[in-house]
């Protein structure tokens, strides 16, 4: 139906959640474990592989990005 395994459809979403944590002001090592990763580097492995920077990236962007909500 997805097109994909299981295990990659469930790692998809958790890493699609965590990015909207991170864009929330979510700390990297809280939204790891908040979205069942229990190895911080784990996590930020599969989320540089998944949307081509490293989650502390998104993490930084994230003021910038409601500023220009705001805006």
């Amino acid at each position: 139906m997805t097109g994909t395994s299981p295990l990659q459809y469930m790692k998809a979403v958790r890493l699609i959640r965590a990015r909207q944590m991170l864009l929330g002001g979510g700390l990297v090592k809280t939204v790891a474990h908040d979205v069942g990763y229990e190895s911080e580097s784990q996590f930020s492995r599969e989320y540089r592989r998944f949307f081509g920077a490293p989650p502390s990236a998104q993490a930084h962007a994230a003021p910038r990005e409601r500023s220009r909500q705001v805006a």
